[in-house]
Parts: structure tokens; sequence; C-alpha cells
């Protein structure tokens, strides 16, 4: 089987008869025949006309390019326009070989012409096309003579007309060229004739392919299709042509903007469109996608202006319905914001432990994203950290957030008040269950009116629309309520409660937390605070001042102490527990605890240390102790005795940093006591260094978190200390104050570890309260020593005390020489008390027993308890030491020196 080409074959022999391109050519060879007869006239005519037509374009040409020149303008503004104007228009009647070109003013006026007599007389004619803005031709018949001409409008600045420039030629100019021209038409007609018939046979051939060799009938069922897919899209089409009437309209065009049946052939303003969709149909100006709304129709409206060679000849404009995309991306859109207000409050919500900041934090949130106002209502035990009532309706509110978009145009309660709760409560089978409250319309409802009815009219009044009030719970138990209201925004819809109800959600849990934390921290500091001295005790030895900043946390293992000790001595203790929170304060109290224990011993440091490190030891290898324990190792102490007989300092230190010391000279240093490990730690003795301290010298305790920050090194930081001493010459206050503002703005909120600051500034015991004898080991001397002693007091004024101090000091004596081992020493301390020592080179310990009624001895000791406020026994390295303390009336205590 052959396959023939559509065209060609049996369609090529249907060429002349049935086909479109047959039938041109039919028609083609009979306008031909009619070219022959009518060649000439037509010739003529268009000969005319193309000669009517150059004379216009040149005529436009002139008069724009005149009335555009600045110096037209300029020259109508002047005050002798025809002076500057005549010249112009005869040069440029040359030079654009017209006839005649003249300017007018806006009476129509003649300001210049060819024929000079003409000046100052009016021109024939209709000019108010030009006096309008438009430039244009047309075929004048008048005086002076029937011409072409052209008329331009002449603007100043500001774009106003102030003038008008016509040039043209003359029609008699025309007919003579016409006549030089007819011999050439005669001929071209003749080529025409020939040129055309085989124009014809070729256009025939070629319309015959591109139409495949299809009939009229097929043409027009081709259209009729097209015509059908041009009214069956759903997207209306409007063509227009160059006066701005409608021209086509497609059915769906007619549906989106409501044209009536016989819109085609009307003016687009006639139409009576939506006012911005017809001004863009009006004028014509390209579009893209402009979005108009029709009615209740959002509508995307695309315009493009159809022509060729830059000149319009109309517009095609298409419009697409985009309402249920907008309605699509609403929704779209409302749901992102949602999504990023949850994300964002889970960001921003919770960012501390604080239950008013976290209140405050989900009014920062909604406000104004989701609310124009929120208020945060929260009950009494839960702020303060306490379990919240079973029944919320029964617990007193206080408001603790309010966040306002509006400035203060609302009459909500501000925080601190007691609002009114409102009904959040809805009665059910079990009881009642809490839910949220919403409002959309606040005038018509009445529950939320009823809690305060003044003050809702004035919410009403504000111009206040809707409302949710959602129960902020959690663990099944209420903690307070959110309100949203809103104003400016649109009303709440029924989607934005489980918006609301997300964020209070989570408010919750948050508020939770840190309600929990709350109380569990007050418990934390309530112990730290009773573990932690509430104040210094009373001695002369020195003069203390201390300042104790609690960690980020609020509880830290840091302490200090001031022990007084027999002989008018005093112990300083600082301490650092390595850890923050409830178990650290629980060991910081357990190790204080044990150093008190300790120095009733009164022991060394050395000693002293030794005897914590074991605690600490024992304390970590206790067997009932749970996994989760945290260890006390690591634990730091610094202890030092100071004696104000002598002025000598004994330092022992367990991995803490070491003491500064500034002098009464201005100089400063840190002390170099040996380090030691920290407690738990050490397998080796501990070492004590003794140092002197002139009177009135200032001894520095303190905890790492003084000097130790990341920023810096610790170097630097004890150069710093040392400064802040020198700036300050006297006073544990004032020291204090100084240490802590040189230091404590370096710090960071990464160095917020809690501070134990001890200033103790040294004493010494005047040599007039001090009497010291050496007694001869013989039992006949005890009576010359007591009787000097007894001398002493009453040169002191201690007559009352002066019988009880012979009884303690005889026996002490007389147990020294019979047990002990010489040199004896006596010692007699005025201070807060009474002090009674005697020493010897033995190491017998003397222990307190109740002697039975056979015995001869045994009542020396018993009898020194009984008489004296407190005894005891210290060991030194030369012995030992027997005290005894008797109790002084407060105007026999000698008072401690300034």
């Amino acid at each position: 089987m052959t396959l023939k080409r559509r065209g060609t074959g049996e369609r090529g022999r249907r060429f002349a008869v049935r086909s479109v391109a047959g039938q041109v050519f039919l028609l083609q060879l009979t306008i031909v025949l009619l070219l022959v007869v009518a060649a000439a006239v037509v010739l003529a005519w268009q000969a005319r006309a193309a000669d009517v037509r150059n004379a216009r374009e040149r005529s436009m040409a002139c008069a724009h390019t005149l009335a555009a020149a600045p110096s037209t303008a300029a020259a109508l503004q002047s005050s002798r326009p025809t002076r500057r104007l005549q010249p112009t228009s005869v040069r440029a009647t040359r030079q654009c070989g017209i006839d005649f070109v003249a300017v007018l003013n806006r009476q129509g006026i003649r300001l210049s012409d060819p024929i000079p007599g003409l000046i100052g007389e009016r021109a024939t004619g209709d000019f108010g096309r030009a006096l309008a803005g438009e430039a244009y031709t047309e075929q004048f018949e008048g005086e002076p003579k029937d011409s072409v001409r052209a008329v331009a409008p002449v603007r100043d600045a500001d774009g106003t007309v102030i003038g008008l420039v016509t040039a043209g030629v003359d029609l008699t100019t025309v007919s003579a060229r016409l006549n030089r021209e007819l011999p050439w038409l005669a001929v071209g007609a003749a080529g025409a004739l020939l040129l055309a018939t085989a124009g014809a046979g070729l256009v025939s051939r070629r319309l015959n392919r591109q139409t495949r060799g299809l009939g009229p009938a097929e043409v027009t069922r081709m259209y009729e299709h097209h015509d059908a897919v041009l009214h069956a899209v759903r997207e209306g089409v409007l063509v227009l042509d160059r006066e701005r009437r409608l021209v086509l309209a497609n059915d769906e065009a007619h549906r989106l903007l409501g044209l009536p049946d016989r819109a085609q052939g009307q003016h687009v303003d006639d139409l009576r469109l939506e006012s911005r969709v017809g001004e863009l149909l009006s004028s014509g100006r390209p579009a893209s996608d402009e979005v108009h709304m029709v009615g209740d129709r959002m509508l995307a409206v695309n315009q493009r202006t159809t022509g060729r060679d830059g000149e319009s000849t109309g517009s095609v404009a298409t419009l697409r319905d985009t309402t249920e995309l907008r309605e699509v991306a609403g929704q779209a859109r409302i749901a992102a914001q949602r999504l990023q207000l949850l994300y964002t409050a889970g960001l921003r919500i919770g960012t501390t432990l604080d239950v008013v900041r976290t209140a405050e934090e989900l009014a920062e949130v909604a406000v104004p994203p989701f609310a124009d106002v929120v208020s945060v209502d929260l009950l009494d035990p839960v702020i303060s950290g306490e379990e919240p009532l079973p029944d919320p309706a029964t617990a007193a509110v206080r408001r603790v957030a309010l966040r306002s978009a509006v400035g203060d145009a609302h009459p909500l309660q501000p925080v601190g008040s007691r609002p009114a709760i409102p009904p959040v409560a809805a009665d059910h089978a079990g009881g009642k269950q809490v839910r949220a409250v919403f409002e959309p319309d606040l005038a018509a409802a009445t529950e939320w009116r009823a809690v305060d009815p003044e003050r809702a009219e004035r919410v009403l009044d504000a111009g206040f629309h809707s409302l949710i009030t959602v129960p902020m719970r959690a663990r099944g138990t209420v903690f307070g309520l959110a309100s949203f209201w809103r104003r400016d925004q649109r009303p709440f819809q029924p989607e934005d409660v489980s918006s609301a109800e997300e964020l209070v959600t989570r408010t919750a849990v948050c508020v939770d937390n840190a309600r929990r934390y709350a109380r569990e921290h007050g418990l934390a500091v309530t112990l730290q605070r009773s573990l932690l001295p509430g104040g210094l005790p009373e001695q002369n030895a020195v003069g203390a001042a201390y300042r104790y900043l609690p960690a980020q946390s609020g509880v830290g293992g840091d302490w200090f102490d001031v022990i007084p000790l027999p002989g008018a001595r005093v112990a300083l203790v600082v301490g650092d527990v390595v850890g923050h929170g409830l178990h650290a304060a629980a060991t910081m109290g357990r190790l204080r605890t044990a150093v008190h224990n300790f120095s009733s011993l009164d022991l060394p440091p050395d000693e002293l240390l030794a005897h914590l490190d074991e605690l600490v030891a024992r304390i970590d290898q206790d067997p009932t102790l749970g996994p989760e324990t945290e260890t006390v190792t690591g634990a730091t102490v610094l202890y030092a005795i100071y004696d104000p007989t002598s002025g000598q300092c004994q330092l022992a230190r367990a991995g803490h940093p070491p003491p500064a010391l500034a002098r009464p000279d201005g100089s400063t240093t840190i002390l170099d006591a040996p380090e030691n490990l920290p407690l738990g730690l050490g397998t080796s003795p501990f070492e004590t260094c003794t140092v002197t301290l002139p009177e009135g010298s200032r001894l520095v305790l303190y905890t790492n978190g003084l000097v130790q920050v990341r920023s810096r090194d610790l170097d630097n930081r004890l150069d710093m200390l040392r400064t802040a001493l020198t700036r300050v010459e006297h006073g544990p206050e004032a020291t204090c104050a100084a240490v802590l503002e040189a230091l404590l703005p370096d710090r960071t909120a990464e160095d917020r570890d809690d501070i134990a600051l001890l200033v103790a500034e040294t004493r010494l015991l005047p040599p007039s309260r001090i009497a010291q004898w050496e007694v001869p080991s013989d039992p006949e001397a005890v009576a010359p020593v007591r009787a000097a002693c007894m001398s002493q007091l009453t040169e002191w004024g201690l007559e009352e005390t002066a019988f009880t101090a012979e009884l303690i000091l005889s026996e002490l004596i007389t147990n020294a020489i019979r047990y002990g081992a010489p040199p004896i020493t006596v010692r007699l301390l005025c201070d807060r008390y009474m002090t009674c020592e005697v020493s010897d080179r033995s190491s017998t310990a003397p222990h307190l027993r109740r002697a039975t009624t056979v015995d001869e001895g045994g009542r020396g000791l018993f009898l020194i308890a009984q008489l004296a406020q407190h005894w005891g026994a210290r060991y030194t390295s030369e012995g030992k030491t027997i005290w005894a303390e008797l109790p002084l009336t407060a105007d026999q205590v000698e008072p401690p020196l300034v």
C-alpha cells in the first residue's frame, strides 16, 4: 500500500473546486481582471493617498519636533513670542520641505506664520484635541488654503499645554506631485497586473499546503471547535480594541465580571465594572497577575497590548478566579503562624526555673502574634512553691503577668492584683471538670460578665470583642489561669482554642517544674542558712567580718567559722565542699560540725585536718550510702589558730587557696602555707606553718569562687586581690567590700560559684592583762606562787574571783609538781574569761574521775570541773597545758582593742 502525503494526489485534484485554496485562486483571478479595468483609477487614487500620507507624516514630524523643542516653549512664555518664533518657523518650513509652519497660542492666535500678514489672526479649525494634549493630522479645508496639516501641542516643564504648532502641505502641491507620477503609475499598474496573476497562483498553492487541502466546511468546523474551546476554559478572556470597546468576551469572563448579554461592542466604562478592574481595562496598561476583588471573588488579571511595530491596536486581558486558592493559602498561612507560635513557645517559655518569669514568658510569646492582651493568674500556693489546693475555685489567685500590644488602653487589673476567678468548671457525672472558656463575642456572652460586671463593661467599651480563658493544668492539678484578649485582631475562631491550650499546657509543665524547684530550692537554702553561722561569736582576739555569696543555684558547699578557743585564742576556718545543691549543703554541715567538735579538743591545725580527712574517707566508704550519693572527696579546708598573747598564727590547709595578708605598713602578700591534698585524698601527714602577725594585720581567708574565673589566670586574680587589700588601710568590713568590688565584675554567669570570704584583723592582748611565773618543782613553792597570783588578781580588780582561782591554781600547781616534769609555768590571762594555765614538760593526760569515800586522792580535777566554767588540756611540742576558765562580770571584762 502506498502512503500519500496530505495536500497532494486526490486532494491536489480537488484544488480548483472544493478546497479553500482553489476557491481563493478563482477569487484572485477575478480580482486580477477587475484590477485591469480599474488599475488607472486605483493607482491614481493610491498615488494621491500616498502623497497625502507623505504630507501628513512630514507635517507631523516637523510639527512634533518643533513642539518638543525647549526653545519653542520658552518663546511662548516670553514677553515677545513672535520675534523669537517667526525665524524658527520660516527655517523649519524650509528644512522640512513643507509649505507652512505656524505657532499658535492656546486661543488659536497665530504667533508666527509664513505669511506675515496672518500673524495675530485666529487660525481656522477646531484645536480641542491638541489642547487636550493629543498630536494629530487632518485634511483641512478653509482659509488661507486647503491643505494637509498636523497639529502638535507644546508643553511646559510641568506638562501643561501652553500652545500649538501647525505644519502642513497645500493640496495644490500634492496634486502637482501626482501629475508628475501618473506615467509611472501606469507602468506600475501593468507590472502589478502580471505580478498579481503570478502571486495569486503562488499564494493559492501555499494556502493549499497550509490548509492541507481542507474545504470551507472543514475550516468552518475547525473554527467552531476553536470557539467552543475558548468559551469552555475556566479563564476569562477579554479582547478590547484601540477605543477600549469590548470586541470579545468568553463565557467565563461574563461569569466572573457579571457582564450583560449585550456587552460586546460597548465601551469598558459603560460596563460598570469594579473600580480597580475597570480602571485597569480602561487604561490598557500591561499587567501581570494583578489581584483585584470583584464582589466576593479574588481575580488574578493579566493584560497585554496587541499590535505591531509598537502601534497599539487594542489589548487582551485574561481573568483567573483565585478565591479558592486564597482560602487555601490563608489556611496554610494560619497553620504556619500557629506552628511558628508553638515553635517560639518551645524556645522561649521555661528558660528559667522561676514561676513568675515563666508566666511572663507566656505573655511575651503570645503578644502580639496570638492576642492583643494576655494575663496570667496563678494560685498563691503555686507562687510560693507549695502544692496547690485540689479545688482551684476555693483558692485565691494573684496576677503575675500582664502584657499588652495596645499600651494602657485596657481596663484589666495590673500585676500584683487579685482578680476574681472566671467560670472555668463544668458539671459532669464524676464532679467538676476544669475546661477552657471560649467567648467569640464578648458583647453577647453573659457568664464572664457575672464575675466583675463593672469591669466587664469597661472591657467592652475599650473595644475588646473576644476572649479565650484556659486553665493552667499539669498532672491533673490546676495552677492558675491564662486569659487571651483580642481587640484589634480578628475575633478568635474555634480552632484558636487548641493553640491557646497548647501554649498554656507547655507553660503549665514549666510552671510545675519551676514550682517544684522553688520548693526544693527553698528547703535547700533553709538548710544551708541554718548550717552557716548566723553571726560571729564574741571574742577579743580578732575583729572579723565576712561575706557569703551563694552560687547561681543558690545552694553551695562553701562555709566559714570563727571559733573561740581557750587562752583567748581564736580559730578561723574556711571550707569548700565539691558540688552544689542539697547534698553539698548537708555535707558542709557535717564537716562544720566535725570541725567544731575537733576544735573543742584544742587540737593543732595539722592534727585537726588529719582527723577531718579520716572522717571524709569514712563518709565516702559508708556501705549504707546509695550509688547516686555524691562523694565528699575533694573538699578543701583552711584552718588557722591565732594567739593574741604572742601574735602567732598557725596555718594548715587541705587543697584550699592560700590566705592573703595585709600588714599595717601597707604591704600585702599571699602566705606560702603548705598546700597539702584535699580531704579524702591525703596519704601523707598535713603540714603546718607558723607566722607572726603584727597587731592590726588583716588576714583574708576565702574560697576558690572568689579568685577562679575562666577568663583570667589564677596568679593574675591573686594579684588583683593583693591590690584590693592595698587600697584599704584598715577595717574588716571595708576590706570585704573592697575585695568584692575588685574581683566580682570579672565573673560571668558561667563563673557563678559560691563565695565565702572571712577577714580577721588581729589584736594583741595587752601585757598588763598577762601574768606568768616559773614554779620550782617543790611543793613548798606552791604557796608563794599562789600568793603572787592572788595579788595579781587583786590588782586586776578580780577580788570576787580570787578565792575560786586560788583553789584551782593550788590544785593545778600541786598536780604539776607531783605528776609533771619541770619546768613548770603558771600563766594568768584576763580577757573575756579569767584563764588559769599551768604548763609542764610531761605529756601525761589528766583524767577526771569520781573518787569513792575511802580514796585519799582523785578529787582535784573533779573540784576544778565544779568550780571552773570550762577546763581542759592542750598538748604542745614542749609538753602540755592544763587550763581552766572562770567567768567574769561585764565590768571586769577587758574591752577589745579597736
